[in-house]
């Protein structure tokens, strides 16, 4: 906990560094291996266990950054009323990414039959952007649990080593 409430805060989306995230998840994992393996001073560490560190740092850093990245959006939105500004660069984004498929579909030669329009639609829907929204900070989270998870375990894996050569 000690380790996973900065790295959820530095990994959230209301930090620039935020971008930075996998970093800080990586780093805060394997340094709290290295707390756990001070404090209980084992012979030795598996990687799993080290994996099972990084779970829990993970899961901890990620709960934190989704929760603060969605409340930061709220903020954004409805307390400082963007919303029309937010609103703005959404389309922006929908209308290329629309004007991009296309594209590509015509080239391969498949024929428009209206379902750009009803996607476009969708997404512009309130619904739509806040589902967008919602599944890409799910998918970031999931990035940080992940490398967490693998943090831990290169963190074990450099203990042992570390510990066998100093032994």
């Amino acid at each position: 906990m000690l380790l996973a409430v900065p790295a959820g805060l530095l990994s959230s989306g209301i930090w620039p560094l935020g971008v930075l995230g996998l970093f800080w998840v990586v780093t805060a994992a394997a340094w709290a291996v290295s707390i756990y393996v001070r404090s209980q001073r084992p012979r030795w560490i598996t990687m799993g266990a080290g994996a099972r560190i990084g779970l829990v740092t993970g899961l901890m850093a990620a709960a934190l950054a989704f929760s603060l990245t969605g409340i930061a959006l709220f903020v954004q939105r409805f307390l400082l009323h963007q919303a029309g500004a937010m609103d703005n660069e959404w389309k922006l984004v929908v209308d290329a990414t629309m004007r991009m498929m296309q594209q590509m579909m015509g080239q391969m030669g498949l024929p428009d039959q209206g379902q750009y329009q009803f996607q476009r639609s969708l997404m512009l829907s309130p619904e739509g952007h806040a589902a967008y929204e919602t599944l890409s900070m799910a998918r970031n989270d999931i990035f940080l649990v992940l490398f967490a998870v693998a943090g831990g375990a290169v963190g074990a894996r450099l203990l042992a080593r570390s510990r066998r050569t100093g032994q």
